[in-house]
């Protein structure tokens, strides 16, 4: 079987990406309730390289979890999204942000293989995080129906990008390859700890 990609030129195709993903910021000039809420999770490095991780574990850890796990995420994500959108409070909403980015970028290295359960709550916990920063985000005057569907569109399409490019680099390369791209995740999650 040819190969689509081999690992350099993926490995170049994300770096190209990224100046164009940095400049993403919502809320600057005029944008719509729908197309808001889309930008946000795109917009932060944090919230890209989350949710990119949540769909390569889930590719990593296949089965049901493969669908099991994104899902989980994206539901109590917009329980989070509810919440922050109210106005209520919840605590450490950054550390568990930046956190989620860490944990899953070394569970993903390490290989970690934990329960369908205990992995759904875990995802479940960093989701809430996530979901409250996007709905405390929304810009006033938005409709918080059109931008909670845009933040889930762009969640769900970032969950597929990293079960699909999980399973492209596992089938046609070496699965190792998504070991060492959740190590690139925990070290983007150290450097944004400290940053």
């Amino acid at each position: 079987m040819k190969r689509i990609l081999s690992a350099p030129s993926l490995v170049t195709l994300l770096f190209l990406l990224l100046p164009t993903l940095a400049q993403a910021h919502t809320g600057v000039g005029h944008t719509d309730s729908l197309s808001h809420g889309f930008l946000h999770p795109i917009g932060g490095l944090d919230h890209l390289l989350a949710m990119l991780a949540v769909g390569l574990w889930a590719a990593q850890l296949g089965g049901r979890a493969l669908w099991a796990v994104p899902t989980t995420f994206v539901s109590i994500m917009v329980l989070g999204g509810v919440l922050g959108i109210t106005g209520a409070g919840l605590p450490f909403v950054e550390q568990g942000i930046v956190g989620s980015v860490l944990i899953l970028g070394v569970l993903i290295a390490a290989a970690v293989r934990l329960p369908l359960a205990a992995s759904m709550g875990l995802v479940g916990l960093f989701a809430l995080f996530h979901g409250f920063a996007h709905g405390s985000e929304m810009a006033a005057g938005s409709s918080a129906l059109s931008y909670s569907m845009g933040f889930v569109l762009a969640t769900s399409l970032l969950h597929l990008t990293g079960i699909g490019l999980g399973m492209i680099i596992q089938k046609t390369a070496r699965p190792v390859l998504v070991r060492w791209a959740g190590g690139a995740v925990a070290v983007a999650g150290l450097y944004l700890m400290v940053g």
